[in-house]
């Protein structure tokens, strides 16, 4: 495992002292050490300060930060300042600049105003790292590198010309050169539809805008290979940093949200040395916190189940979205606790002063533009306090016995046009199921199928959750069968097993790579229309879609459709299996109420139990330490009002004794090291 960049739960975030006179530093870093910061990110973007013309490099200023910094002993994840490049650079190089799907040039003045594709973007770009990376190499205060920022955010999918041969060699790389590469394209893509077979490389292009809806494969590979070029970004500065600072870690930091669909984490993961996510409530969702929860514990997904670093959040509210809600009080500290709970052992945020001008002026920061005389400031101190009083939990790991899927391919391929429907959406299923399983107290693995030994991991759960894996390689069938053969329960949901990796439909009839598995055949899809419900039985509702079909005849029919396109139909299936294992199917979208009856009896079965006996609002994660001598139960209420749950143990922010029960402060957390007695 890489050196971790601290010795303790890392505290901190973004800091921008460019933007600022050299007077406040001093007193950022007096603050700082107030708050028991101990670890910043500096430098992210500064290309434009620290190489001010092409080849000439101006360091003094950072040099200077980075000696105050040291000098307070707080550590340094030093950035490459790669993400956004100086206005000097598409002056001198337009050619720089990305290209939307219209054919719309972009120009300066945003953030990530760059084509991933671009061999002078990469050898300007390369170019600072080593200059940074030899200039800062034995520095005191460096701890990690941070490669360019949030990769992908605004600039993931270029379709300018140099973006078209890029594509047109990574094809080749995927199928191969000359004809027998291009046949291999031809099949993989069905070009035999609507007359679309390709006779010469130079005929294949990146999907511009057409008259009807593009081939959907040339979709899916382009989506591939946008996700695929940032990555090869990524991996031309680690490169540089590891060659240069070999004992440095390396990482760059995710966007494992709801909305962030364009880059495949799964195979950037095993590229990082720390694995880091940003992480903001969205306020447009109906359950912001819920998918907080989903997102951490797939960030731990891709961290194969180890710690992560929160690289950033919010200590209040962001300045995108329509409106930005604050954080009431107690939020700040419970919302990073959420995140330590289920793996990170790092909290940062962004920022760490709030900025006075630019964009992001709105945004908050650790130090608002109040000053420290606000509630915002003394919520960072007792923050600080909190991380320091949990620091023993570092180095235990999550405890879950439900395993979820996850798949970026998956969510491309479900989410494409031209489908049954345009309702039901990849993410859906896989929200609820993990909404309602945080509703009980039951944590979950969401697992992403790229993991090493996928099949290894699954059987380690009792629970498995397969929802909406549209997109399915057999070897990820392979492993979900290998689990459900081992003992575990297996959930498959509607729209699952249906393609190849080619976006190729597999005959025979519906859930296709799970048929087997499962006992079921569907032959139909009936979608339902937005508003129409399909009832069921045990008065289970569903939304979305329905299927027709048939069960093997050791399949049990667990729910019937009562009104629908095809009432009697199955709905919600069990099959008993060999060794103990036992696959379900869900045929339709259920609503939360359905999914929490259908989950209580699968987790019944399996022998799944809840971290704790919680009221309804509060959250519940186990940490356990690999020997299992230490245990930490985290409480998380979400509803404002003080709450009261089973306990025993020592309750680490206050360092009070439990004997029964601890109060959950309103908005509010507590960490119970565990004892038996």
């Amino acid at each position: 495992m890489s050196r971790w960049p601290t010795d303790s739960i890392s505290f901190g975030g973004d800091y921008n002292p460019e933007q600022w006179p050299r007077e406040v530093w001093a007193e950022d870093v007096a603050l700082m050490r107030e708050a028991g910061v101990d670890l910043v990110t500096v430098g992210v973007f500064s290309w434009a300060l620290l190489e001010p013309e092409p080849g000439r490099f101006d360091t003094g200023w950072l040099d200077e930060v980075m000696d105050l910094l040291h000098g307070a002993g707080i550590r340094v994840d030093l950035a490459t300042a790669t993400a956004s490049a100086p206005p000097w650079l598409a002056r001198l190089h337009p050619e720089v600049l990305p290209v939307a799907e219209d054919g719309t040039r972009f120009a300066i003045g945003g953030r990530q105003t760059w084509c991933p594709s671009s061999p002078v973007f990469r050898e300007r770009s390369l170019a600072l790292v080593e200059h940074l990376a030899r200039h800062y190499a034995d520095h005191p205060a460096l701890a990690m590198w941070h490669v360019n920022n949030e990769l992908g955010c605004h600039n993931v999918h270029c379709y300018c010309d140099v973006s078209a041969e890029a594509f047109r060699a990574w094809l080749q790389r995927r199928y191969g050169t000359g004809a027998d590469g291009l046949e291999a394209l031809n099949e993989a893509w069905g070009t035999a539809f609507w007359s679309q077979r390709y006779g010469d490389w130079a005929e294949i292009g990146v999907p511009r805008r057409t008259t009807a809806t593009g081939n959907p494969t040339q979709r899916l590979d382009y989506l591939r290979f946008s996700s695929d070029e940032l990555l090869d970004q990524y991996l031309a500065e680690a490169e540089v940093l590891r060659r240069i600072t070999p004992d440095v870690p390396v990482t760059t930091n995710f966007m494992v949200t709801s909305h962030q669909w364009a880059m495949d984490y799964g195979t950037w993961a095993p590229t990082q040395d720390v694995v880091s996510n940003d992480h903001y409530l969205d306020h447009r969702l109906p359950d912001p916190h819920a998918e907080m929860s989903f997102c951490a514990d797939l960030t731990r997904g891709l961290a194969g189940g180890g710690r992560w670093l929160l690289m950033e959040h919010s200590v209040s509210a962001v300045n995108w979205q329509p409106v930005n809600v604050a954080k009431r009080p107690g939020e700040a500290v419970r919302d990073s606790l959420v995140h330590v709970a289920r793996g990170a052992e790092g909290v940062a945020f962004f920022q760490w002063r709030a900025s006075r001008a630019g964009a992001e002026k709105h945004h908050s920061g650790l130090v608002p533009h109040a000053g420290t005389d606000s509630r915002t400031w003394r919520e960072v101190l007792q923050l600080g306090r909190a991380l320091r009083s949990i620091d023993e939990v570092r180095g235990t790991r999550v405890r879950a016995d439900v395993a979820q899927l996850f798949d970026h391919q998956a969510w491309w391929a479900n989410d494409a046009p031209s489908r049954p429907t345009e309702l039901l959406r990849y993410l859906d299923a896989g929200l609820a199921v993990h909404r309602v399983l945080r509703s009980a107290g039951v944590t979950s693995d969401v697992v992403p199928v790229a993991t090493a030994d996928l099949a290894g991991v699954l059987a380690a759960h009792r629970v498995v959750v397969v929802p909406t894996l549209h997109l399915c390689t057999d070897a990820t069938a392979e492993a979900v069968a290998a689990a459900a053969a081992a003992g575990a329960h297996v959930v498959v949901t509607c729209s699952s097993g249906v393609v190849d990796e080619h976006d190729h439909v597999r005959l025979g009839g519906y859930p296709g790579a799970f048929r087997d598995l499962l006992g079921v055949r569907m032959t139909e899809v009936l979608p339902l229309l937005p508003g129409e419900v399909l009832e069921l039985e045990h008065g289970w509702r569903g939304t979305v879609w329905s299927e027709e079909g048939d069960v093997d005849d050791d399949v049990e029919v667990v729910a019937r459709v009562l009104a629908g396109p095809v009432p009697g139909q199955p709905a919600v299936t069990r099959r008993a299996l060999p060794g103990g294992g036992v696959a379900w199917y869900v045929a339709t979208q259920l609503d939360d109420a359905a999914w929490d009856a259908l989950l209580r009896r699968v987790l019944g079965e399996a022998g799944v139990q809840p971290a704790a006996a919680v009221p309804p609002g509060v959250e519940a994660v186990r940490r356990v330490s690999d020997d299992g001598a230490r245990s930490y139960l985290f409480l998380l209420d979400h509803t404002g009002e003080e709450q009261r749950v089973p306990a025993r143990g020592t309750e680490l922010l206050t360092g009070t004794a439990v004997g029964g029960e601890v109060v959950v402060p309103a908005r509010g957390a507590a960490v119970v090291r565990e004892s038996a007695d």
